[in-house]
């Protein structure tokens, strides 16, 4: 048992009633952090503009603020880069979370606060634990390290006193001393930028120590997991660490990876926690054991809108307020946070799966679809198919994308999909045929478009090499963090990039 884990077991005891809480109390608690932000951000120059000072209500909130994006945003934040002060959110920010939740060529800068740091994205991962502990609380998940797959910081040239990097690397570098000593590996492996040597050093230096839970995105576990077996010459993660018992994912759909996952481990059980931690906030993370639903973080430093999809593009969208929403229905997040971030648009969509207490699940991104033909298919559905086919099949899938294919002559609209398998134990049209039922089944609009070829014929399916995907990423300098191959596009542009990759 580890010296420190009985003070640590008191700070995740504070942090369950601080869940209570909340879960208690959501309205009341949403206003209490609006009222806060609300009174920080007056005095700001961003504040000034809209009049903060004269603002009384949520209502006077929406009615005076607009909606932002990064683009509308950029002026500010670009002013914030070179050293300015006290323009969105009024304690000095030096910090810059470089985002790319796409693989476009723009990378977007989200500033950093010491508020959204502690208030939000440190107090989000304590509770993130918090609730496993609840589910599991005869766990010794403390008695060993954390595994953290992080991203990369540098310098930004633009001020040399600014500092941006992935998220997961201005976490680590702002961590406490307390929070370095549990975690593995070494800080300057963690912050390494040439992601082939770093996973190699992540595997070297931390095969020998006694990991208990992993916390990274599923592509670069799977890298780092099979170049461990090939250092250790076992199939097993258990041979290699014992104690393992967590690993706690997040930023794309577990779904593709769950059966790749359950086979390193064929002889013992692991568990699994879905977080969601974007670079603008950590917003929600899993509560049940037995759910894919993850509880919605009211008091941390994050007041929260959802915007109706159908509302997206207007001039002047309306949003709802947390009593509002209803179940099962597609709300595009907007946020406004402790980093000044004013009613910003986050870009996924999200649906409630339980209210009282408010769960969600994301289901896509506002830009990640296909809606060519009016099928109307968002990522949730494709990830679901592939889960679908995999199970059917006995497939595994490291990675995926898909595109439309337009109509031409006489012939009609596809889907064309590339598609990465890490075992694929069936001929390949078996798999496409039980991944278009699995869609149809899913997507009602799909499957009208689909009835005796209409509109769509059968899905065209490319077999990517292995690999491949990591190529890409690479050549487009996007190789690790929080970069991710687009799963889902409603054009043909990064279909046609990925295309030569294919052999």
């Amino acid at each position: 048992m580890s010296i420190i884990s009985p003070a640590i077991k008191g700070l995740f005891k504070l942090r369950s009633s601080a869940i209570d809480n909340f879960l208690l109390n959501p309205i009341d608690t949403q206003l209490k952090v609006f009222n806060h932000l609300i009174s920080s951000g007056q005095f700001t120059e961003y504040g000034k503009q809209y009049h903060f000072e004269k603002l009384n209500s949520i209502a006077d909130f929406k009615a005076n603020v607009p909606i932002n994006d990064y683009d509308s945003l950029k002026p500010q934040i670009q002013r914030i880069l070179e050293g300015e002060q006290n323009i969105l959110w009024p304690s000095e920010i030096t910090w810059f979370a470089k985002s790319s939740g796409t693989t476009s060529d723009k990378s977007k800068f989200i500033p950093i606060s010491k508020e959204g740091l502690d208030d939000n994205h440190y107090k989000g991962g304590k509770d993130a634990l918090t609730l496993y502990l609840k589910q599991y609380p005869q766990s010794e998940f403390m008695s060993g390290k954390c595994l953290v797959i992080g991203g990369s910081h540098q310098i930004n040239q633009l001020n040399e006193d600014s500092f941006y990097g992935d998220l997961s690397a201005v976490m680590l570098q702002n961590l406490s001393r307390t929070g370095n000593i549990m975690r593995v590996p070494d800080l300057s492996i963690s912050l390494m930028s040439e992601w082939e040597e770093k996973i190699e050093k992540i595997a070297q230096t931390t095969i020998n120590e006694n990991v208990t839970y992993i916390a990274g995105v599923p592509t670069w576990t799977i890298v780092l997991i099979k170049r461990l077996f090939e250092i250790a010459g076992t199939n097993n993660l258990h041979d290699i660490w014992p104690n393992l018992e967590l690993y706690i994912h997040g930023g794309v759909s577990f779904k593709p990876y769950r059966q790749q996952f359950e086979a390193f481990f064929p002889k013992g059980k692991i568990n699994y926690l879905e977080t969601y931690n974007a670079s603008e906030g950590f917003f929600a993370a899993q509560d049940l054991a037995d759910s894919d639903s993850m509880l919605l973080f009211l008091n941390h430093g994050i007041y929260y809108e959802f915007m109706p999809v159908e509302e997206y593009g207007k001039e002047n969208p309306q949003t709802l307020s947390l009593k509002e929403v209803e179940l099962n229905k597609n709300y595009a997040l907007v946020i406004s946070t402790s980093c000044g971030l004013w009613r910003y648009l986050v870009g996924d969509t999200i649906r409630f799966t339980s209210l009282y207490p408010f769960r969600i699940q994301v289901s896509g991104r506002m830009k990640h679809f296909i809606n060519a033909f009016g099928e109307e298919v968002i990522v949730d559905n494709s990830d679901e198919a592939i889960a679908n086919a995999c199970e059917l099949t006995g497939a595994i899938v490291n990675d995926y994308t898909a595109a439309p294919v337009y109509m031409t002559g006489n012939e009609n609209g596809a889907h064309e999909w590339i598609i990465e398998f890490d075992s694929l134990p069936c001929p390949l049209p078996v798999f496409v045929e039980a991944m278009d039922k699995a869609l149809q089944q899913i997507n009602s609009d799909y499957e009208a478009k689909r009835y005796k070829n209409i509109a769509l014929r059968m899905p065209i399916v490319h077999v990517m090499q292995k690999d491949g995907f990591q190529s890409w990423l690479k050549d487009k300098g996007k190789l690790g963090g929080q970069h991710k191959v687009p799963r889902l596009s409603n054009d043909r542009t990064y279909l046609e990039e990925i295309l030569p990759y294919v052999k």
